[in-house]
């Protein structure tokens, strides 16, 4: 029977005292504290030291921003928010590879890329996008191009700051003012 051995973080409790008395800053004492943890939960559901390592930068950044170092649930918040980084980060790897797949398999990408024309065509449809997507308001493009560059409604709205359950009701409205946009453009 294979095993895998997982890395895991060497966390004494005397370790934690020094540290407790030495480090007066309250996020760096929970920083010390937790993050070999936070590694070693990400590091079980990556099997990638160094993507776990990204993943508890993350999650220590994310709870830098909106919560208290003091809070009794910090910990708790800390190790569940590594597990769905680190979900979020194989959900990422997935779609990516979907992406990637399906653009080389795309028969009329590799048709179209074939000719000269093909390539002067996409090349002038790129650059009229572009110029239409200039002519939005920010917002707007930001959320057309966040989530066509393969990001998630959660991932949109975080980047944002508006509400999950607004993405697609922005988003629909930005491609249809896309669409208007390219029109209008666009000499018939």
């Amino acid at each position: 029977m294979l095993q895998m051995q997982a890395w895991r973080p060497t966390v004494t409790h005397a370790a934690l005292g020094a540290i407790n008395h030495r480090v007066p800053d309250p996020f760096e004492r929970l920083f010390l504290q937790e993050y070999p943890k936070v590694v070693a939960i990400a590091y079980r559901v990556l099997a990638d030291r160094t993507a776990a390592e990204d993943v508890a930068q993350e999650v220590f950044l994310k709870f830098h921003r909106s919560h208290s170092p003091d809070s009794e649930h910090a910990s708790g918040w800390l190790h569940a928010a590594a597990v769905h980084s680190a979900l979020n980060v194989i959900r990422g790897d997935r779609r990516r590879a979907q992406r990637e797949t399906a653009h080389a398999l795309d028969p009329a990408r590799s048709s179209s890329v074939a000719s000269p024309e093909g390539v002067v065509e996409e090349a002038e449809q790129r650059r009229e996008v572009r110029r239409a997507l200039k002519r939005l308001p920010e917002r707007t493009a930001a959320v057309l191009m966040l989530r066509h560059s393969g990001l998630s409604y959660a991932e949109v709205a975080t980047a944002l700051g508006i509400k999950v359950g607004n993405v697609g009701t922005l988003l629909r409205r930005a491609e249809e003012a896309l669409r208007k946009e390219v029109d209008r453009a666009t000499p018939e």
